[in-house]
């Protein structure tokens, strides 16, 4: 059976990823360079996150390092992205698209919290600053619906 720190720090790294590779794929449509900044500061947040994982993973696994997003759903991501923007570029949209992506990573990572109790505290505490940061970035977004 896996080890639940190797399985909570996977699934972090995983959404810190897809976060990262959204924001990237929603970056080259915002012509608000204000937006830009705000979203190049919540990319860095989400690198600053896989930067964690990466530091304690191999405490946990010496045999594979830390999920990230597969080449399959970067793709569908990428897709979906292109798709809903296609007729609207605004910052409301893209904000709304973010915020969506967003939201599904706070109920992934609340699920965790609450379901796994028996992680390590270091590997707790990055959930947790995980969630966190992704709660405040709703907020953030939401000033540009």
């Amino acid at each position: 059976m896996e080890d639940i720190n190797v399985k909570v720090l996977d699934e972090v790294n995983k959404g810190a990823t897809m976060g990262m590779d959204a924001i990237h794929f929603v970056s080259e449509k915002v012509g608000d360079e204000r937006f830009k900044k705000v979203l190049d500061v919540e990319y860095n947040k989400y690198k600053e996150i896989t930067t964690r994982v990466n530091d304690i993973y191999s405490q946990y696994n010496t045999e594979k390092e830390p999920h990230e997003t597969n080449a399959m759903n970067k793709m569908m991501a990428w897709y979906g992205i292109n798709m809903r923007t296609m007729t609207d570029q605004s910052n409301s949209k893209i904000s709304e698209l973010l915020m969506q992506g967003t939201n599904m990573g706070i109920i992934e990572g609340r699920r965790l919290l609450n379901n796994n109790p028996s992680v390590d505290t270091e590997v707790r505490q990055i959930l947790d600053d995980f969630v966190v940061m992704q709660e405040d970035s709703v907020e953030t977004l939401k000033k540009y619906l």
